[in-house]
């Protein structure tokens, strides 16, 4: 028997013997019942009780302890509260279980903790209707869903969440974008951030001996463990996850100034919807002056030249010149465009072969999923039903081989005398369960381990407030509170939307609830215009940029999607509408891949400092000598891409069709204009 399967019997058998015994038990008395240590000396057991303790104790099953005034560990007793195991009642509305229901019919399969959000909701669940089962209706589409994206990415994505939560230290070469260097690291992870469609480990570094930022698609090769101790480090109290969750691009470092930027009041509202928590904001006649530190100089001017004649640095004066300069070279490289290099052939990576059963990344704990499968099974047993073999493995996404062997484990969990927790037996296509007396130990749900509770916080988090009547929002409270604390803090922090929309989107979830007509004001920022539009509420649906309502708009005969966090305000109105069929957005389309339907494409050079990071996100067309690139932008309007090849600020340049660079060099003329101005 492998050693893992030989500590999850000794540890179940454990949690059950303490349970049933509903007393402190001496240690001796777990050495002799308990399932596992009987055969060991004492040395072994004193050893392997106590990582059993710890990894218990690591899994948030917390055992009591009471020690002696003074003595060998052989004094101490034990004993398992009920509240350490079992999961505090959440008494969930019909709406609550439905909007946790519909989080996992959106996310499942591409979700990257898609395995243990089902384990989770099983366990929240208990006792009532499943909420496996997908809805009939759907209110929200997503496009974007923090899938981990590619085999090799998926496989290192799960090395590090094991080891983050092992608190292990893990080494593996990293590609430093900014100094085009591979190199080695040795890491404590200590957190995952899922931002911007990506995912980020923030970790200290040893090399560096400070904390730092990895984003996961730039490791290359296998995560390891730096060594074969059990855990090799604890993380500092006083880390606070969310301080990285927030930042923004031009703050992703050590602070070097503080920048002074004004916003006209046509757009003052927007930015800072987006921005407003990363810094200090003071009204003036115009519009507002937004104060805020930055560690990247050219990130805080890509972010104002990305504005338009709507923003401009005020200061400090070395951040204002370089804003100038910026400027200057967005002119002079679109007045004159560089000398294009000869196309060379590009240098593909080695691509790793791995022959592991392909599956969601990041795969639950099997202690979590025996957990479950053993309240199934006595569940199933307390009513003399049997359990169909198919549907079990589809609701705990195992394969048959998998469930026989998780039943077989079970089969054996026992602390003497008999005392067995259950029996099943795999018959054919059906499992039949006979019912055991200690089994009564497991006829509860048991508290959320942490990486299920992760995968909760993280689907909540990634669908935020973009389900109708708030559900989602007040189920998470309910269930931080049955948990005493928010897993969010202690493991992957999500974040989607490019800027807060919660107001807009509770409004307009209101009405899609409702079928209820719904005018907004909304802020076409390729045209700098508001148009007000009336129209009928469909569908919330997220997407590379954010958030969006999908709607029928009268007014033009045709479906529109509109970004929730460009529309200014919004008003349910008191007319209602009938729905009409097929009112259905392409999430496979522009929400996931960007591109709108008959955009003109731009042939764009990208200078060589810059080129890393266009092959990160761009399409790449030409691989130059010189080690520049060519890449493809697709664009619907040349105010459009004015605004993507000034958010470059110097280091791109349209070369092609002609009226589009025109366009940037007039865009950029009218910007230096008003500067000297």
């Amino acid at each position: 028997m492998a050693k893992d399967t030989e500590k999850l019997i000794r540890q179940l058998s454990l949690i059950s013997f303490l349970m049933a015994e509903r007393r402190p038990v001496s240690a001796l008395e777990i050495k002799q019942d308990v399932e596992g240590y009987s055969q060991m000396n004492d040395e072994a057991f004193a050893r392997r009780f106590y990582a059993d303790r710890a990894e218990l104790d690591s899994l948030g099953i917390h055992l009591k302890v009471d020690k002696p005034a003074e003595g060998y560990y052989e004094a101490e007793n034990y004993s398992l509260p009920p509240e350490n195991f079992y999961l505090p009642a959440i008494e969930f509305t019909d709406e609550e279980l439905g909007a946790l229901r519909m989080s996992l019919s959106l996310l499942d399969g591409e979700f990257a903790y898609a395995e243990p959000l089902r384990l989770a909701l099983q366990q929240l669940s208990w006792g009532k209707p499943s909420p496996l089962d997908a809805p009939e209706e759907r209110s929200v589409a997503l496009a974007v869903t923090a899938g981990a994206g590619g085999r090799d990415l998926s496989q290192r994505l799960s090395k590090v969440e094991t080891a983050i939560f092992r608190r292990k230290t893990i080494v593996f070469d990293y590609y430093t974008i900014g100094r085009d260097a591979q190199e080695s690291r040795k890491v404590d992870p200590y957190h995952l951030l899922y931002k911007g469609g990506q995912f980020y480990l923030i970790g200290y570094s040893h090399e560096r001996d400070d904390t730092r930022v990895f984003r996961v698609s730039r490791i290359r090769g296998k995560v390891g463990y730096s060594s074969k101790a059990e855990h090799d480090f604890n993380r500092p109290e006083d880390f606070e996850a969310r301080d990285y969750a927030i930042r923004t691009d031009w703050q992703l470092g050590e602070p070097i100034g503080r920048a002074r930027i004004w916003l006209s009041d046509r757009i003052d509202w927007l930015a800072l919807r987006h921005f407003g928590h990363a810094g200090d904001v003071t009204e003036v006649d115009d519009g507002v002056i937004f104060e805020t530190d930055y560690a990247n100089a050219r990130q805080m001017v890509s972010w104002v030249l990305g504005l338009g004649e709507h923003a401009r640095v005020e200061g400090p004066p070395e951040l204002v010149e370089e804003w100038r300069q910026r400027l200057e070279l967005i002119i002079e490289r679109h007045t004159h465009p560089p000398e294009v290099a000869e196309s060379v052939d590009p240098v593909f990576e080695d691509v790793e072969e791995d022959d592991d059963r392909e599956t969601s990344p990041i795969r639950p704990e099997r202690f979590a999923r025996l957990v479950t499968l053993a309240g199934i099974l006595i569940d199933t047993a307390r009513e003399g039903k049997k359990l169909d073999v198919a549907e079990l493995c589809e609701r705990l996404q195992v394969s048959e081989t998998e469930l026989r062997q998780d039943v077989d484990v079970l089969n054996v969990v026992n602390f003497g005398g008999g005392s067995y927790v259950l029996y099943a037996e795999v018959q054919g296509d059906q499992i039949e369960v006979d019912p055991e007396p200690y089994g009564d130990n497991f006829a509860r749900p048991a508290r959320l381990l942490p990486l299920e509770a992760k995968a909760l916080m993280a689907a909540i988090d990634l669908i935020g407030e973009h389900l109708p009547e708030g559900s989602l929002s007040s189920a998470r409270q309910k269930i931080v509170d049955a948990l005493g604390e928010d897993p969010a803090q202690e493991g992957l922090q999500i974040t989607t939307a490019k800027g807060d929309d919660s107001e807009i989107a509770r409004v307009v979830s209101g009405a899609i609830a409702a079928h209820r007509m719904l005018e907004i004001e909304h802020y076409k920022e390729e045209l700098d215009e508001f148009t007000k539009r009336r129209i009928e509420p469909y569908k919330l649906m997220n997407g590379q940029e954010g958030w969006y309502v999908h709607a029928w708009d009268p007014d033009k005969d045709d479906t529109r999607s509109f970004r929730l966090d460009r529309i200014r305000s919004a008003t349910v109105l008191d007319e209602s509408f009938e729905p009409r069929p097929g009112i259905e957005p392409d999430i496979h389309g522009w929400p996931r891949t960007g591109e709108v339907a008959d955009a003109r494409l731009a042939r764009v050079w990208m200078a060589p400092d810059r080129a890393r990071w266009a092959r990160e996100d761009k399409r790449v067309v030409a691989e130059l000598a010189d080690h520049a690139v060519i890449v493809e932008l697709p664009y619907a309007g040349h105010r459009y891409l004015a605004r993507e090849l000034l958010k470059e600020a110097g280091d791109a340049v349209v070369l092609e069709p002609d009226d589009a660079r025109q366009a940037v060099l007039e865009a950029a003329e009218v910007l230096a204009g008003a500067v000297k101005r």
